[in-house]
């Protein structure tokens, strides 16, 4: 047999044998005493990706040992570009991969030194049964046997919005590249070409969000409900994945699936920003040099789940080796075509219900209707700013918007058009302009008929924004639609997330939300920002 052939038959063995392991025995860390260049106590402010939070333990033990505290800020990963390009003030960024930044034109010259400090793949997680069913669990698994049994709707799926998190753009980059096939940084002429067997991965996700932590507590969310309402699979980083295997979360484990035609590799570098300080540089030396340690990365391999970046510290026996990489784009031009595909080609579309309070109040104070007006206008493409540009309407997207005051208003609803989206967008900007303050505030009646104007359905998503500036006084209270929602059957209730404005009832937001496994969102500092987070939920 060739050296080719056997070292191809021992990767796939390796495969095969991590996709049948649904368990994690991890390294036992080091407790040796950590030697580290001592320093005055400093606090790094550090703009970090949601993940970053189970580095916790590894952290405390950094600021005892080498005086620096780090200050995490956590953010989307196109959020954290913005951020970085219009100059906000922190030391350093440390998300899963650093290549937004480094391919985004503003944010390449604001980078500094970067150090790796460990790293995770992006796969598919499958319960263990259904993993079982498509024999998933004992032969390895291309992204063609993935997207084809996407195409029997074998199975379902949820990811992170490609738009504002790196997991679910490392998926998307992966199928997408995988599918072409051409064995290079992918292209923009490429994608078009590969966009109908893209879309039918994508026909069968079912749940989306901004941030891998909240998608999967809302995963685990939905393991309690029927068979035929669960999410079968999640896509996430491999150290997610196996930390709710670990912590035995869900109530059957996960059958982890590694493409054999690529996965995207999170290297979670810690990159210095030019603007850092004199002593910022100083604090980042010895944390860098702390956490690359053997013995600390021994024990980010055990706590994190993470893989080490040094050779010599050895892996949890669940992770296979030897991972058929996809690159990275080559520029900036391609991430944006990508997403612009995916937005409004690739992805299932969505049907989204703007319940908007135009009750006297909104008029009293006039920025409080010119605020809003100015919101729904930025997500029809006005607005300038980077996550502007992604969280806008897309093509053959369906818009109803549902004004209210003393009663629920006459609903309009707006399908942008493929072919000529700016027609479809104009009309929407009519409907905007023409949003007029009067009366009071019957928030639980207008959210009753949302929910009929937004049931569920396999070919989009659906979900309803709520948007009030104070709290009901007419119609329906809080208890009456919380009645509601519980009598209705599972899988039939759209998510709610409401927005924060002004004096609106905190508490009653809240219930709202938990009781449609939607989230609550503060618009007090800024509704263009608040709708354009929500888009990542839709």
């Amino acid at each position: 047999m060739s050296e080719v052939k056997h070292r191809a038959l021992t990767i796939a063995l390796l495969l095969s044998l991590a996709a049948c392991t649904t368990q994690s025995t991890q390294p036992t860390p080091s407790r040796q005493p950590v030697t580290v260049t001592p320093g005055p106590a400093t606090t790094l402010k550090v703009l970090a990706g949601s993940e970053l939070q189970g580095m916790t333990g590894v952290l405390d033990r950094a600021r005892a040992a080498t005086g620096v505290t780090v200050e995490l800020t956590f953010t989307g990963s196109l959020d954290g570009v913005q951020q970085v390009a219009a100059g906000a003030a922190y030391d350093a960024a440390w998300f899963s991969s650093s290549n937004y930044l480094r391919t985004y034109p503003w944010t390449r010259d604001r980078l500094s030194t970067s150090e790796q400090i460990m790293t995770s793949p992006v796969v598919l997680g499958l319960r263990a049964a259904k993993a079982k069913e498509l024999g998933w669990d004992s032969r390895p698994v291309s992204w063609q046997d993935i997207t084809e049994a996407a195409r029997q709707n074998r199975f379902t799926f949820a990811m992170t919005d490609p738009n504002k998190s790196n997991s679910g753009f490392s998926a998307l980059l992966a199928i997408t590249s995988a599918v072409d096939g051409a064995k290079r940084a992918l292209t923009k002429d490429a994608i078009a070409g590969v966009a109908p067997q893209v879309s039918t991965f994508f026909s069968v996700e079912r749940l989306t969000a901004t941030s891998s932590e909240w998608l999967t507590d809302a995963f685990v969310a939905r393991d309690k409900e029927p068979a035929g309402t669960k999410v079968d699979g999640l896509v996430n980083y491999e150290a997610s994945l196996l930390a709710l295997n670990r912590d035995k979360r869900l109530g059957e484990p996960l059958t982890l699936v590694y493409p054999t035609d690529g996965v995207v590799m999170g290297d979670y570098p810690l990159t210095l920003l030019d603007s850092a300080s004199p002593t910022a540089r100083d604090a980042y030396k010895r944390l860098v040099e702390y956490l690359r340690l053997p013995q600390v990365q021994q024990e980010i391999v055990a706590e994190t789940l993470h893989r080490s970046v040094l050779p010599d510290v050895p892996r949890a026996d669940t992770m296979p080796a030897d991972l058929a990489q996809i690159p990275f784009p080559d520029s900036w031009a391609v991430v944006e075509a990508l997403l612009h595909a995916y937005n409004d080609h690739l992805r299932r579309p969505s049907r989204v219900v703007y319940v908007l309070d135009v009750s006297g109040s909104m008029g009293e104070d006039p920025t409080r209707i010119a605020g809003l007006k100015k919101a729904l206008h930025d997500l029809t493409g006005t607005s300038t700013t980077l996550s502007g540009e992604f969280c806008g309407f897309h093509k053959r997207e369906e818009i109803v918007f549902l004004p209210f005051s003393s009663r629920p208003g006459k609903p309009e609803t707006f399908t942008i058009d493929e072919s000529d989206p700016e027609q479809s967008l104009a009309q929407v900007r009519r409907a905007i302009d023409a949003l007029t303050p009067a009366g009071n505030t019957a928030i639980y009646d207008s959210l009753m008929v949302a929910h009929e104007l937004a049931k569920p359905t396999p070919d989009r998503f659906t979900s309803i924004v709520l948007m009030t500036d104070g709290v009901r006084t007419d119609g329906a209270e809080v208890p009456d639609y919380l009645k509601f929602v519980a009598e209705r059957a599972k899988g039939t209730t759209a998510q709610v997330f409401p927005v924060l404005f002004a004096d609106s009832a905190d508490q009653e937001m809240k219930q709202v939300a938990d009781a449609t496994g939607g989230t609550f969102i503060d618009g007090r500092s800024g509704l263009s920002e608040a709708f354009c987070k929500i888009r990542g939920y839709q």
